[in-house]
């Protein structure tokens, strides 16, 4: 996908709001069993330790390879899943521990997208009902109500409202996503959670889903978190990235200064791998030094001693295998986890 394919949202048409989402040292990690042998039980950590802040209005993405942890993340911040420990604050409140029944006013305010647009619609009921159920369940109105809010949601992804008795799999892939987005945008959220929401669609397809999400975030002053994997997406819709590998934020910086001078050895490997338009600038595809990553991921379960991308990293020193780093910022102002970032 190109820049040509779609409509770049206007970044900066409009001041950001308040912190809306603040994520402090958010953890995630599941138990092992023990060993044939009956040794200590090892912890697989998906997300260790991640701090960050969403500001209303702004697109945040998160981006990194499969099995990163960044969609265990985007479920710990809506808590549907439960952190093993951090906090995180949505609108001024804390919910990291609330109960079930005090959450439940907060749900409607934060809603999540999924990634398979047809294995997240039952079959068995009729989209109208699928974008009904969170109606129902937070008691928007009557039938009535309910019937011409669902009939308005239609209308507003680009669906026919004369196809709201129909079932998911008499629709296009492209259009169950836009039933998704629908019932995300049924309770009328702050923020929404956009789990890797167009990379099980024809890259045609993922253009028009990505102008949607741009047309509603100016509509209704959305704040999206959006996950992804592929860099040359998430580049036209964030307005920040943050960067992870293996359940770490490496990385964290406005879009076009990480595309522009990535700080952190992973994100410049990362960005080198990502195809582009050979225009005959020193800066196109065929140009770029591409930078191929030696050495497997390592297993989350044993992560390596230091930096965790170290064993991966052309320019590894030995202070990388003694010290973690932290993420700090950069003289710059640039947030990078790394003892000898690119940019100072």
């Amino acid at each position: 996908m190109t820049a040509q394919d779609m409509t770049t949202p206007a970044r900066g048409a409009a001041p950001l709001g308040d912190v809306l989402l603040r994520a402090t040292d958010v953890t995630k990690h599941y138990p092992l069993r023990r060993d044939a042998l009956g040794r200590s039980r090892k912890v697989l950590r998906a997300v260790d330790g991640v701090s960050l802040e969403v500001r209303g209005g702004e697109t945040l993405g998160i981006v990194g390879e499969s099995g990163c942890g960044k969609s265990t993340l985007g479920r710990c911040l809506v808590r549907l899943t439960e952190l093993t420990g951090g906090r995180v604050e949505f609108d001024g409140q804390d919910i990291t521990t609330l109960s079930a029944r005090r959450l439940r006013p907060v749900r409607p305010g934060m809603q999540l997208v999924f990634q398979d647009p047809q294995a997240s619609l039952n079959p068995r009921r009729r989209a109208g009902d699928i974008v009904a159920e969170p109606l129902l369940v937070h008691r928007y109105g009557d039938a009535g109500a309910v019937r011409r809010r669902v009939a308005e949601l239609f209308d507003v992804v680009g669906l026919a409202a004369a196809h709201l008795d129909r079932y998911p799999h008499e629709f296009s892939g492209g259009q169950r996503q836009r039933i998704g987005i629908a019932r995300a945008l049924a309770t009328s959220p702050k923020l929404i959670v956009a789990d890797e929401p167009v990379s099980a669609l024809d890259v045609s397809i993922q253009a028009q889903v990505l102008n949607l999400f741009a047309d509603l975030q100016e509509e209704f002053a959305l704040t999206y978190v959006f996950i992804a994997h592929d860099l040359g997406v998430v580049r036209h819709v964030s307005d920040r990235i943050a960067v992870m590998y293996l359940g770490e934020i490496v990385e964290l910086a406005e879009t076009e200064a990480l595309y522009e001078s990535p700080a952190h050895p992973y994100t410049q490997a990362l960005l080198s791998a990502v195809p582009d338009i050979d225009d005959g600038t020193p800066d196109s595809a065929s140009h770029r030094e591409r930078i191929v990553l030696t050495g497997e991921v390592p297993n989350p379960v044993d992560k390596p001693s230091g930096c965790p991308f170290r064993t991966r990293c052309p320019y590894a020193r030995e202070r990388c295998a003694e010290e973690r780093p932290r993420l700090t910022v950069t003289a710059s102002g640039r947030h990078t986890a790394c003892h000898f970032p690119l940019v100072d």
